[in-house]
């Protein structure tokens, strides 16, 4: 039997945009003509898997009908959330759909999320399908590249037949627990899931029997047009709203790892954008999007709906002007050297890999104080992104007003 893939797109990508009234939902961000459920729908078409189910809400149909379309995806199911009820409810309405097998494996894919050596990831699915039974989950844990307190972490222990269980999940950490627990061979939690059909319902049988009578409800009275389902609201509502991790997987004492050593990554924040970025910033450099500066230069990598991705290049020496933005904030990746950072009324150092937010109308400067030349890869978010959006205070180059 196949393996069903489900794609969960429901999410409003509001971290990205704390401040933004009509804030862009991550899966569908433009990054350069390609999106992340369009990498998710690339993902789905390899041979171990059957046709995709997307869940989403009503708000996001025209865009996953758009994204079906350009995938060349001709047979697939949606399943219309009427209301937010966040991943219980959502992950049990799929699994009730009467068209799929009670024994059916499922793969759970979010749609936001960036996986490299897709061949890896998916021998392994196939691997365990065998291991699969009407009451275990598995999840995906991903090597942790560095500490960080943005995932959430499991430790596993050794079971019969190779397993790796689950014996502890640990949530986003600081980062002095996140080093003690990847010193203890913890991986991070992707937020993946791999049962099947009878697993799922069984368990919310088991420990939340409201959510499965509402949304047993809401699927039973769903009506069904052009392969859309619209799960009925009044059922729907009804439901919990509770994640799967805190419905579910905090409760089932069958939990079992597939533990994955591959290129991953949620893009859940800018400081992950701007990696992303400047790992594949050939892709990206263009001639005619370099500008030279008295300081050093900066290239235009990508301009998207209201942010702007940059590559500033300081040289020794080398001052920017002390100014503020009105219409922008910024995010700064430091990737090679050590610049010297004012913000407002302090002063420090950064190094490679460090990350720091720059708020709207915050006073700032980057020096290179070093002899080595200081590299920043910077996302402007904001309505204006524009040079003419500069407030410059001081400068050493002559050039305030």
């Amino acid at each position: 039997m196949k393996i069903r893939p489900v794609i969960l797109c429901g999410g409003a990508g509001t971290r990205l945009w704390p401040n933004a009234k009509n804030h862009q939902a991550k899966q569908f961000i433009d990054f350069g003509n390609w999106t992340l459920l369009g990498k998710t729908l690339e993902r789905v078409k390899a041979s171990i898997y059957d046709d995709p189910i997307i869940s989403t809400n009503k708000k996001y149909l025209k865009q996953v009908k758009q994204h079906l379309k350009k995938h060349k995806i001709k047979n697939f199911k949606i399943v219309l959330e009427p209301d937010k009820r966040n991943t219980a409810p959502a992950i049990l309405s799929v699994a009730l759909i009467k068209d799929i097998p009670i024994n059916q494996p499922l793969m759970f894919f979010s749609a936001d999320h960036l996986i490299e050596k897709i061949k890896i990831f998916n021998k392994a699915i196939k691997l365990n399908q065998k291991n699969l039974n009407n009451i275990n989950i598995f999840i995906f844990g991903i090597k942790p590249t560095a500490p960080s307190s943005e995932y959430g972490y499991f430790l596993t222990k050794k079971i019969k037949g190779n397993l790796n269980k689950v014996s502890k999940f640990i949530e986003k950490p600081n980062l002095f627990k996140a080093k003690e627990i990847i010193k203890l061979k913890g991986y991070w939690n992707s937020g993946m899931f791999y049962l099947r059909k009878d697993s799922i319902i069984n368990n919310f049988k088991t420990y939340q029997p409201i959510i499965y009578k509402n949304c047993l409800n809401a699927v039973n009275k769903a009506k069904l047009k052009n392969n859309v389902y619209y799960l009925d609201k009044n059922s729907f509502i009804k439901a919990t709203a509770k994640s799967f991790d805190y419905a579910i997987l905090e409760k089932v004492k069958e939990i079992n790892a597939i533990k994955l050593d591959i290129p991953w990554s949620d893009l859940g924040s800018w400081k992950e954008i701007l990696k992303m970025y400047d790992k594949n910033k050939n892709k990206y450099i263009k001639k005619k999007n370099i500008y030279y500066r008295p300081w050093g230069k900066y290239t235009n990598l990508f301009e998207g709906k209201d942010f702007l991705i940059k590559e500033l290049y300081v040289k020794p020496k080398g001052i920017l002007s002390l100014q503020k933005h009105h219409h922008r904030a910024e995010h700064w990746l430091v990737t090679k050297g050590k610049p010297l950072i004012t913000l407002n009324n302090d002063k420090f150092k950064m190094s490679p890999n460090e990350h720091i937010f720059i708020p709207l109308e915050a006073i700032h400067r980057i020096q290179n104080p070093g002899k080595v030349p200081v590299k920043i890869i910077e996302a402007q978010v904001g309505s204006i992104l524009k040079e003419s959006d500069i407030v410059r205070f001081q400068d050493v180059y002559g050039r305030t007003k």
